[in-house]
């Protein structure tokens, strides 16, 4: 059996991006935001969504924790929520104008931090890390993995697959 040449891929996978979500946190930290609300924010401005729900499903997350996010995104002023007139039983959530503001703040951080993140990369090489990264979920999308969940889309609206 032939001896790796590098650290397992996993390895290096994990540990790079624990690096770069720890970053990013401290990134939206400093603005008085959080990765959660963030996702939530750019969600509700980015894509259509009717309910909870379908939010819950959008952002990736189970409804109860996305409830719990939701209910201190309303207390801060930065959402609301109203029964759909339609139908009762489901909400429909809003941002507010502050909630706007502060997805402007968040947005010039995630984009100061993306631009960080590619630094010292041609837009060659990060078009072939990108693509290399989307092989590597596809290689355990089989597992169960919800790909369709587990996507990022940046402020201007790329979401960085083809």
């Amino acid at each position: 059996m032939q001896k790796p040449t590098t650290a397992p891929i996993g390895v290096v996978l994990a540990k790079t991006a624990k690096t770069v979500g720890r970053a990013f946190d401290q990134a939206l930290a400093a603005e008085g935001g959080s990765q959660p609300v963030w996702q939530i924010l750019i969600t509700l401005k980015t894509r259509r969504v009717a309910n909870q729900r379908e939010l819950a499903a959008a952002v990736g997350i189970q409804g109860a924790t996305l409830t719990h996010h939701l209910n201190a995104m309303e207390s801060g002023g930065l959402i609301t929520r109203r029964r759909d007139p339609d139908n009762r039983r489901v909400h429909v959530v809003e941002l507010t104008d502050e909630g706007e503001t502060v997805f402007h703040r968040l947005a010039k951080a995630a984009i100061a931090h993306d631009k960080r993140i590619r630094a010292g990369f041609s837009e060659e090489e990060i078009t072939t890390l990108a693509g290399l990264l989307s092989r590597l979920a596809a290689n355990v999308a089989a597992d169960g993995i919800d790909q369709e969940n587990s996507d990022w889309t940046h402020p201007n609206g790329d979401s960085g697959q083809d």
